[in-house]
């Protein structure tokens, strides 16, 4: 039995899910595979009596995440969008019951960041910022989507800070409780900075940028993933693109931004895109840092992990560049511990026994994550002290007094953040090294999208 028809029979789909997928198109499902995605997606081919074959992209939504409508909204607005010229894949069907929907699965690519064709890599994001200023200019009150959207901002510090603070409120129940410093800087920062004025308020894709679209050719076939999608600034969407280049990397960004700017006629704002780059990344932190402390058997730790540690890193470079503020990497705390037989025993068999006998996408990726986790588990045992240690050297040179936990020096630090006592030039330094040594430890994990580094921009 191939590897489709083994999940066309076996798979953990909701029971019912795969009849209504038949019923909604009149076809019979000739092919089925989990895609390896952040979010849960199956690839599937359904035959239909005349003989052709519905191509699909297969997306649903367990879990509220807050949002129990977030599949539901991206749905709506890829049908607003190709209604109106932009590029996006057909949607087939959507399910209320199963908050799942089907679409076209778009035979290009989106691996902009592995072409080996720089001028083809220029070619397709110049045609993104086309596509992107094109959607910029679409008024939000035609495309009657008011019903799914989350709200419509009526005053630059609502483009800037009511979806922060809403992810602020929505997860409460973590936030309340969690000290971090550089979160807590990071939504300090973005009320100081938040921007007194806007051009327009446009739709956003909110996660726009590279891998976020497919190409065919030099030319952008769909623009995909909208789950982030709202109505905002779109400056914001600069800021998201600066995002996604850093973490896939396609030839830079020098002199798109200027493009956008004279093809939109929206004027672009240099700081405005790092605030907004800034707010993306703080946006991003709060889900990521509670399943990097919880998990989520639906999703790989190992990713999230990576999404953290680099992530975090991302985000106090940024605040560093927005605020001139030089950047100096601390030293890593090299050859401490030894070697654990159990985590070498354990690391061996899965990658020369486990992964090359496991033939299934899906799973062989689970068996690298795996891997990952086991190198992270031992590299913590083996350095953690060390980087706790030094962290603790620098919040006693902030605090003046060295703290009884790091613990208490984290909580301390965010109550001096929280009541502006402490000036941005001594807050970032720190958070940058903290964010350096963190993403060091967990080297197994950020390897995942390796030497990654904010492109220059106009």
């Amino acid at each position: 039995m191939s590897d489709a028809h083994r999940a066309i029979a076996q798979n953990d789909l909701p029971e019912g899910l795969l009849d209504w997928l038949s019923e909604a198109t009149q076809g019979q499902i000739s092919y089925l595979q989990r895609h390896v995605a952040r979010r849960e997606a199956w690839q599937v081919d359904l035959t239909l009596n005349d003989g052709s074959v519905i191509e699909g992209f297969l997306r649903l939504q367990r879990d509220s995440g807050g949002d129990p409508r977030r599949l539901e909204r991206e749905t709506r607005i890829l049908q607003a969008i190709a209604a109106r010229g932009i590029p996006a894949p057909k949607i087939h069907a959507w399910s209320d019951t199963y908050r799942a929907v089907l679409m076209d699965r778009d035979p290009g690519r989106a691996d902009i960041d592995t072409l080996d064709n720089s001028e083809q890599q220029r070619a397709v994001m110049e045609d993104f910022m086309r596509v992107v200023a094109r959607f910029h200019q679409l008024d939000p009150d035609e495309l009657g989507l008011d019903d799914v959207m989350l709200y419509r901002p009526k005053t630059a510090r609502d483009c800037a800070l009511q979806e922060v603070d809403e992810l602020v409120a929505q997860w409460g129940f973590f936030m309340n409780t969690y000290n971090d410093p550089l979160m807590s800087y990071g939504l300090k920062w973005l009320e100081r900075f938040a921007p007194a004025h806007v051009a327009r308020v446009s739709l956003l894709q909110g996660d726009t940028g590279p891998v976020n679209f497919m190409f065919q050719g030099n030319t952008v076939s769909s623009v995909i993933d909208w789950e982030c999608g709202h109505y905002g600034d779109p400056l914001e969407d600069l800021g998201n693109i600066m995002v996604r280049e850093f973490w896939n990397p396609c030839g830079g960004l020098k002199g798109l931004f200027t493009l956008y700017e004279q093809e939109s006629g929206i004027p672009y704002d240099r700081f405005r895109a790092q605030y907004y780059a800034v707010q993306q990344n703080v946006r991003g932190m709060i889900p990521i840092h509670y399943v990097a402390n919880k998990g989520n058997d639906q999703e790989s730790l190992a990713w999230y992990l990576c999404y953290r540690y680099l992530g975090d890193r991302a985000t106090a470079e940024m605040l560093a560049a927005a605020m001139n503020i030089p950047i100096e990497k601390p030293g890593m705390p090299e050859n401490t511990g030894c070697n654990d037989v159990l985590a070498d025993s354990a690391i061996h068999m899965q990658r020369k026994d486990v992964l090359p006998a496991t033939t299934d996408k899906f799973a062989n990726s689970r068996a690298t994550d795996v891997s990952r986790l086991i190198e992270c588990m031992d590299r913590r045992r083996r350095y953690g002290d060390a980087v706790t240690q030094a962290e603790l050297a620098d919040l006693t040179e902030l605090l003046g007094a060295k703290p009884r936990s790091i613990e208490q020096g984290r909580a301390e630090f965010v109550n001096l953040i929280n009541n502006n006592a402490l000036s941005d030039e001594d807050i970032i330094p720190v958070l940058l090294r903290k964010a350096y040594r963190d993403e060091w430890l967990y080297k197994p994990a950020t390897d995942l999208y390796p030497e990654r580094a904010w492109a220059e921009i106009d």
